[in-house]
């Protein structure tokens, strides 16, 4: 496999709005809304796009793998030149991307993997945030009990997180020096559902958790609720860049949220899908390489971005960058966290 590690291609290079065809319209079929992070890449996306002339259309699925079938159906009916498409579940999306290519419109695969050779990939290295979310809690509590906290069973990040995450631990796990003492599946990545699970976790175990691996920073939340009704603080994992996961990290509650800087993501998708919509092939895209990691191992023109960890000892990048305000990110900070001085 190759992976091209690209945040710096997009900021640096970008493409040119005079290489694209001006009043095209780019449409965008999201799967869930709910998240806070997904205003970010909009924002984003629609500014990229409209940088280029031309005009941004979209649609929630609302958590409906049915809806999004029919909200690409509606998105096709307007006229779109290309689309970005958000997938709520990898299987059920198949019928989208068929008809896309028989009208001969390209797709964006964004932030979650379609495995079909028909679109182009975008999104972080998954594997990657995972191994980071893992490392960074390994640091501080490099044995013990540990849980882990998964997203969705149908969003395929779920697994890549999963996979980046027992790249670090798995040796201490068979090793007998991480003992994993749950592990569950959040429906809908959502932080009630988190906490439920976490809540499980600890009655199953009397309490006897040292440290939480969540696969994003909304379900973190969850699972600090879940730790502070028992009374504990323990290291905890996620990863989104969540304004109140910021805020965990400086009070302490999180250990590490890894930013995926979603204005980078959504501002690559702009360009990207503007570039497609004009003409370019997928493989000519500045930056591309091939991804292959998927379940079937299907070959796919993609970008991976890198991100980045988020601790105590470096907060001060995300308030510096303009993602969240020192008094959002500092209020009621711990000792020693940088940026909050």
């Amino acid at each position: 496999m190759k992976k091209i590690i690209a945040a710096a291609v997009i900021a640096t290079v970008g493409f040119s709005s005079a290489a694209f065809a001006e009043g095209l319209r780019i449409g965008v079929s999201w799967a869930s809304f709910q998240e806070e992070r997904w205003k970010i890449d909009e924002a984003a996306m629609v500014s990229a796009i409209e940088a280029n002339g031309n005009t941004y259309v979209s649609a929630d699925a609302q958590s409906s793998s049915a809806k999004q079938l029919t909200d690409i159906e509606a998105l096709m009916s307007q006229g779109v030149d290309a689309l970005i498409i958000n997938a709520w579940d990898k299987d059920a999306i198949g019928p989208a991307i068929d008809a896309a290519a028989n009208e001969g419109i390209p797709v964006i695969g964004y932030d979650r993997l379609i495995e079909d050779d028909r679109t182009f990939y975008l999104t972080f290295d998954n594997v990657g945030v995972g191994r980071i979310i893992a490392k960074s809690v390994v640091a501080v509590q490099p044995e013990g009990n540990y849980a882990i906290i998964k997203g969705d069973p149908g969003d395929p990040n779920a697994a890549f997180l999963l996979q980046g995450m027992m790249e670090v631990i798995g040796a201490d796990v068979e090793a007998g020096k991480i003992k994993i003492v749950g592990e569950a599946f959040s429906d809908s990545w959502k932080p009630e559902n988190a906490q439920k699970n976490m809540e499980q976790i600890l009655t199953a175990n009397d309490n006897n958790v040292d440290a939480v691996l969540s696969e994003n920073d909304g379900m973190a939340g969850g699972v600090v609720a879940a730790l502070g009704a028992q009374g504990l603080v323990i290291p905890v994992g996620g990863q989104d860049g969540d304004l109140a996961a910021i805020n965990r990290v400086a009070r302490g509650s999180q250990t590490v949220s890894v930013w995926k800087d979603a204005r980078a993501l959504g501002k690559a998708a702009g360009e990207i899908a503007s570039a497609l919509a004009s003409g370019t092939a997928m493989a000519d895209i500045e930056g591309a390489g091939i991804f292959s990691d998927g379940e079937k191992g299907t070959p796919i023109n993609a970008i991976l971005l890198e991100p980045t960890p988020l601790t105590r000892d470096n907060l001060n990048v995300a308030i510096e960058a303009g993602h969240i305000s020192k008094e959002q990110a500092c209020e009621g900070a711990i000792d020693g966290v940088a940026g909050c001085e």
